[in-house]
């Protein structure tokens, strides 16, 4: 026979271990390393006493840099400039100012519902590990609102800002490019989308453009590779190399590449691929950079690709005249 008792001791242990869970605006990630890229998932799991949430604003800490939202459908974004209180070195380029408060409105997430808001941005190179990043954020509500403002640590206040900790950096590299680990690291998971064996290839000196390629599987809906970019070069495109007849051409797809449902695509050599016009300097062998690819449901992904060697994934001995990429 079931204990009454026990049986409601054990309802209200839950409810009250579910609530801070649902109670705060919280970030998906809790550390981020200091002078690499960071995707802040704002998680929002209530609205206000019941109403629902129209409007999010995300105030930006200071060692916070170069911040992108990412749109969200059914809602208006807009972003307010404002002075970094120190200067932020984008590879060389000197940034005095940048994003230092992201607004969504226009929206309608319900009370009992949950979504998730994404600002990617950088964490500067000079932010002390063990410094909280605090990402202060307000719900707006039709009577009403909720502030998660609270920036000083304090488990005991009903109001804590979403924080990211910092993590030491790697020694001796600048933004985006990094040496070894990226070169180990496993597949990377959007979504329904893995995402597996990046590369590129190592370019001379002088060179204007390269190749990126890469392995996507989608184990859901039908999406699509809309963009990509990088901060290594002018711009980036997405590529389709096919024979016609005997001769290799290759041509831009100003759509994007399709990603079917339970397919797997393969950007490669002589094939599908990226490409990054106007290299901003030599891709040495042995070192990775970033590339932010944008898929127009699974949303942004940053993925690093490790440098191989001029040659790496040859086709066929035939690369259509991309300057060996």
């Amino acid at each position: 026979m079931k204990n009454p008792v026990f049986g409601a001791f054990c309802a209200s242990a839950l409810a009250l271990a579910a609530a801070p869970a649902l109670a705060h605006a919280t970030l998906e990630q809790s550390e981020a390393r200091a002078g690499a890229a960071y995707r802040a998932v704002i998680r929002i799991g209530h609205g206000c006493d019941g109403q629902a949430t129209n409007t999010l604003r995300v105030q930006l800490p200071e060692g916070f840099y170069n911040a992108k939202p990412m749109p969200k459908a059914g809602w208006t974004l807009e972003t307010v400039k404002g002075p970094y209180a120190q200067p932020f070195d984008n590879h060389g380029t000197p940034m005095t100012e940048g994003t230092r408060e992201v607004v969504w409105s226009g929206g309608d997430l319900q009370d009992d519902w949950y979504d998730e808001f994404v600002i990617r941005g950088t964490v500067g190179a000079d932010v002390t590990p063990g410094t909280v990043l605090y990402f202060s954020t307000v719900q707006e509500c039709a009577d009403g609102k909720e502030e998660w403002i609270d920036v000083t640590g304090s488990k005991e206040v009903p109001n804590p800002a979403p924080g990211v900790t910092v993590t030491a950096g790697k020694v001796g590299h600048g933004h985006g490019h990094d040496h070894g680990d990226h070169a180990k690291a496993g597949p990377i998971t959007l979504g329904d989308l893995t995402l597996s064996g990046s590369f590129t290839r190592a370019t001379p000196p002088g060179a204007p453009v390269a190749g990126g390629f890469l392995t996507v599987a989608n184990a859901g809906a039908d999406d699509r590779l809309v963009s990509a970019s990088v901060d290594f070069a002018g711009r980036a495109e997405i590529h389709e190399m096919a024979m016609e007849g005997d001769v290799m051409k290759m041509r831009q797809l100003a759509e994007g590449l399709p990603i079917p449902a339970g397919a797997t695509v393969e950007l490669k050599p002589g094939g599908y691929h990226l490409m990054f016009m106007e290299l901003k300097q030599p891709l040495v062998e042995g070192e990775t950079v970033n590339v932010t690819l944008h898929f127009e449901k699974a949303g942004e992904v940053e993925v690093p690709m490790t440098v191989g060697p001029m040659n790496a994934g040859k086709h066929g001995g035939k690369d259509g005249g991309h300057g060996g990429h």
